[in-house]
């Protein structure tokens, strides 16, 4: 194929520059509670939330993609795979450079959606509406509108919950020694089920659904016990409640990072993938090997990102929308989590950053309408309105530059 050296140079570039970005972008999803409630400091998060998201990304993450992210358009449309080629080059790179751009901004946007969108502008310009799968996108702008208010009724409802029984109990100790336990059980319960199901490691460990099931549910029960045994003892020690929540926060921190990089890596190196397939075996298949070494670049390629940018929108999350503390932060995370994780096993293409904004504004709204500026919220909502069609358009001028160019 000609060109097809200068192809994969740019895929790669594009690809690593794509995973750079959802560095920048997505760590404040993960990262950007825990800064906010001086669980710990910017430093850490960048350290932990790299180190997380490349483990996520290279032990977790898929290693078999579709070719065309998401099903958004019908590759059956394109019988020449130098156009394909070139749709995916301009897809990363306009995905990219909208989500730069929003990050400068200090927008937190879905990387997910900046792909999906770069993938839409690309199949109308080439072939028309009809190659575009409509259904999908219904999908995804269902999602803007049902992530975030199911996060954020989660959140809501957490923080009404934990204030009432715990913060403001008759002896918020021993409240604490009572329920805190059982948050310990839920939030083990939403990262086991987050591994174990629908994922390469539960299918390496070969379980079935049943005793999938049994043992979540068995991990879970025994991190009540040892939960219970913990906190009971760091109160009797004089900790603060907010230092359990603390923990507690760290790990869903943690989790969503991990996920982060084990799901979203798709996003910079799946592209990739599909070009090389293509490349070698001179047609277009729906889903495509992705070898370790691709895995890996796009997670360094997210480290770097978490590295040198991703303090920006950290700062949105974290700082600017609402007022946090350790118990905030957790309902937060958990509640962002817990929505992501039962919308995606039902296969809902939903993103990780309206969840997490969604929990925020629910939190905050939980304290009182005064507590959440919502003049940070209403560009953030603008950006995810434009995310696809902004996308689309600077797919578009991609493509035509590829053309001009090779």
């Amino acid at each position: 194929m000609e060109f097809s050296a200068i192809f994969i140079i740019i895929a790669i570039v594009l690809g690593l520059y794509m995973a750079w970005n959802i560095g920048a972008n997505d760590i404040a999803n993960s990262m950007g509670s825990a800064v906010g409630a001086n669980a710990i400091t910017l430093k850490q998060a960048v350290f932990i939330g790299s180190i997380l998201c490349f483990i996520g990304a290279v032990l977790v993450g898929s290693h078999v993609t579709d070719t065309i992210r998401k099903g958004i358009i019908n590759t059956n449309y394109i019988t020449n795979v130098n156009i394909l080629i070139k749709g995916l080059l301009a897809t990363l790179g306009a995905a990219g450079l909208w989500i730069t751009f929003a990050t400068w901004r200090a927008w937190p946007v879905s990387t997910t959606h900046s792909i999906i969108g770069a993938l839409t502008g690309f199949g109308l310009f080439v072939k028309g509406p009809n190659i575009i799968e409509w259904n999908k996108i219904i999908q995804v702008t269902i999602s803007w509108i049902t992530s975030p208010l199911f996060a954020g009724f989660l959140a809501f409802i957490l923080f009404k919950i934990i204030r009432k029984y715990i913060l403001m109990a008759k002896d918020p100790k021993k409240a604490c020694r009572r329920i805190a336990p059982i948050l310990v059980g839920l939030t083990f319960l939403t990262v086991i089920c987050s591994i174990l199901f629908k994922t390469p490691v539960g299918e390496k460990i070969g379980l079935c659904f049943f005793k999938n099931i049994i043992l979540t549910l068995a991990l879970s029960s025994l991190s009540i016990s040892i939960g219970y045994f913990l906190i009971a003892r760091s109160l009797k020690k004089g900790k603060h409640i907010e230092s359990i929540f603390r923990v507690l926060q760290l790990m869903t921190s943690g989790y969503i990072a991990f996920s982060i990089g084990a799901n979203d890596v798709a996003n910079a190196i799946g592209p990739v993938a599909g070009i090389m397939s293509i490349i070698k075996n001179q047609n277009i298949s729906s889903t495509v090997p992705v070898p370790i070494y691709l895995l890996s670049l796009g997670g360094i390629g997210i480290m770097v990102g978490i590295a040198t940018w991703g303090y920006r929108v950290i700062a949105t999350i974290g700082k600017k929308i609402t007022e946090l503390t350790n118990t905030r932060g957790f309902v937060i995370d958990f509640s962002a989590a817990t929505s992501v994780l039962i919308a995606s096993k039902f296969g809902m293409p939903v993103s990780t950053t309206h969840a997490v904004i969604g929990a925020v504004c629910g939190m905050g709204l939980a304290r009182g309408l005064d507590v959440v500026d919502f003049r940070i919220i209403k560009p953030i909502i603008i950006s995810w309105i434009i995310t696809i069609p902004a996308a689309a358009i600077t797919s578009i001028l991609f493509f035509e530059i590829l053309n001009f160019i090779l």
